[in-house]
């Protein structure tokens, strides 16, 4: 009687941490998604203004940021670093198609600060 009170606590403990895994998936999504939303601004903004769908400099940069924010997470930087690069991969494609389907667009020069 003790085991099938265990292997119950056990189901009951399991089921708590995948409710968890699964908010925190949504999360991940709709993150995910206002990350798009602001990236396609700014890929309507690089064509509009003739600027190249990707900025090694500030890839980088962010590439940089994100493994020690990952280090200090507690979260295999490596891991981090591959995940970034997955959605900047994804960013740069958005952001060729968005200047492709401008066809050419207005290249009004952007302000310098």
């Amino acid at each position: 009687m003790n085991e099938e009170k265990d292997m119950a606590d056990a189901r009951t403990i399991l089921a708590d941490y995948r409710a968890s895994i699964d908010n925190i998936d949504a999360a991940l999504i709709h993150m995910l998604a206002e990350r798009f939303r602001c990236t396609k601004a700014v890929g309507v903004l690089k064509a509009t203004h003739g600027l190249p769908p990707a900025d090694p400099a500030r890839e980088q940069q962010q590439i940089a940021r994100l493994r020690q924010l990952a280090k200090d997470a507690h979260l295999d930087p490596d891991f981090a670093e591959k995940f970034l690069n997955f959605v900047v991969r994804e960013v740069i494609r958005h952001h060729e198609q968005i200047a492709a389907s401008s066809n050419g667009g207005t290249k009004t020069p952007l302000p310098t600060a």
